[in-house]
């Protein structure tokens, strides 16, 4: 299925314009790339919005969870350069754990049952978030990025993709609660969220401006203010220049 449908050039444009529409704040952030690694950046991210997608599934999970093992499978293909999902072109090549990643993905099931607290969603990712730092120095060099840090970074996405079916159950405000009450609580999840985000986004120069723009995202939620990306494209640049110069 999948892997017959996705093997001429325009199906690789797909899916990179698929997350470009997705993030359009990047459009800036890659500026300060260079040229050379700007479509491997994008097809490493895009790659993982697969996973997120799959992570933040509504309704039956067993078409997700299908997917889930395609691509286990597909990703341990790549380790002996045999791809056939289009983001291949771009990353197969390179020397990274694929297998480790593979391996990593069914935890990722298991991630999508409610957590007691903030410190067991992070925990649910260990594994996930602990292949991707090692892929992640690989495909975007630099040091490896801290699993704490992409933890925090799914969750947010997880909290603007699903809303509060990805609340920890500390903060469940019930379901007979207002309208008003899950507000609050996704405000006060996003807020937990912020104040374990490190002061560096990550490791390579890739990874703190998406981080960078991922925090403004979650800023906005705990703001209780409904994200615009793509908008104030001014303060977009200085907050991705910073975060491409090693700022916070």
């Amino acid at each position: 299925m999948l892997a017959t449908c996705m093997t001429t050039p325009t199906a690789l444009d797909r899916v990179l314009d698929k997350w470009r529409s997705r993030w359009p704040e990047w459009s800036v952030a890659e500026v300060f790339m260079a040229p050379d690694r700007r479509e491997r950046s994008l097809a490493w991210f895009a790659l993982l919005q697969e996973f997120e997608d799959i992570l933040n599934v509504a309704g039956d999970p067993l078409p997700a969870d299908a997917k889930l093992g395609w691509w286990a499978s597909e990703l341990r293909d790549w380790q002996g350069q045999r791809s056939r999902h289009p983001l291949g072109r771009l990353l197969e090549p390179l020397p990274a754990p694929w297998a480790l990643l593979a391996d990593a993905l069914p935890s990722l099931v298991a991630a999508r049952e409610r957590p007691r607290d903030g410190d067991a969603a992070l925990a649910a990712l260990t594994a996930y978030t602990g292949a991707v730092a090692e892929v992640e120095a690989v495909v975007l060099g630099g040091s490896r990025a801290a699993p704490a840090s992409l933890a925090a970074q799914v969750l947010a996405g997880r909290l603007a993709a699903a809303g509060t079916v990805a609340l920890p159950l500390v903060l469940e405000p019930g379901s007979a609660a207002a309208p008003e009450a899950a507000a609050a609580a996704s405000r006060a999840w996003a807020g937990q969220l912020l104040a374990r985000w490190p002061a560096r986004g990550g490791a390579s120069r890739a990874r703190r401006m998406y981080a960078r723009c991922a925090r403004h995202r979650l800023q906005q939620l705990a703001a209780g203010r409904t994200p615009q990306p793509g908008r104030q494209p001014l303060g977009q640049l200085w907050r991705v220049w910073r975060a491409a110069s090693g700022g916070p």
